[in-house]
């Protein structure tokens, strides 16, 4: 099974369309002002036109408010909304039925009483992603930290569960992280940067390329 990928925090067309060239299964853009991925409005929409037709437009969102997702389904017109953070289960079927878009809500995880989560998201969300828990530090952000969680945590995870892998993924180490969590789709954003924000085109196609290796040898 080839495993889908997720490129978060493009920024420019530069990015967009090396992950787009790479085969990128879907394409996020972040609107979190303390997040240095963080991208306007115009901007999103214009690089959501850009990539329209070749993959899938995630808008990534933290605890919005309905003004703030009419501004952004509008301006974006996403094919999913990422929830990344402290959403409700009722508040995640509320998004859901008010924008009429599918919908992933993201689940820190740091230990494996984390998992009970799930259970109350996966009848409300269309996609379960399970990311490394943020330090607990001032100023963390909620996603895009380049941490890694215990993979070992999802073995014996019920395989009907349709999650995403993130958390410290790079083009070293997807392919173990496929291998052993058997995840059947995988997120990165800092993993393919040079530096906070800044996406590099050879580390996307690189990580791209891994991850498609792992599923070339047997992953299922």
């Amino acid at each position: 099974m080839t495993p889908l990928i997720k490129i978060c925090g493009l920024s420019t067309p530069e990015t967009l369309d090396a992950a787009l060239d790479a085969g990128a299964d879907f394409v996020g853009f972040v609107r979190f002002q303390k997040s240095p991925r963080h991208v306007s409005l115009d901007l999103a929409r214009d690089l959501s036109r850009r990539a329209r037709g070749r993959t899938q437009r995630v808008a990534l969102v933290v605890d919005p408010q309905d003004a703030e997702l009419a501004d952004i389904v509008e301006a974006i017109d996403p094919d999913l909304l990422q929830l990344h953070g402290h959403e409700t289960p009722e508040r995640v079927a509320a998004i859901r039925a008010r924008f009429g878009r599918p919908v992933m809500k993201v689940l820190g995880i740091g230990e494996a009483a984390d998992l009970e989560a799930i259970s109350a998201y996966r009848g409300v969300a269309d996609r379960i992603m399970l990311d490394a828990k943020p330090p607990r530090t001032a100023g963390a952000l909620p996603g895009g930290n380049g941490l890694t969680f215990d993979w070992r945590l999802l073995i014996g995870l019920d395989p009907a569960i349709a999650f995403m892998l993130s958390g410290g993924l790079d083009p070293d180490n997807v392919a173990q992280a496929i291998r052993l969590t058997g995840a059947a789709a995988v997120d990165v954003s800092s993993g393919v940067e040079k530096s906070p924000g800044v996406k590099d085109p050879g580390k996307i196609e690189a990580f791209i390329r891994a991850a498609r290796t792992a599923s070339a040898v047997g992953v299922s």
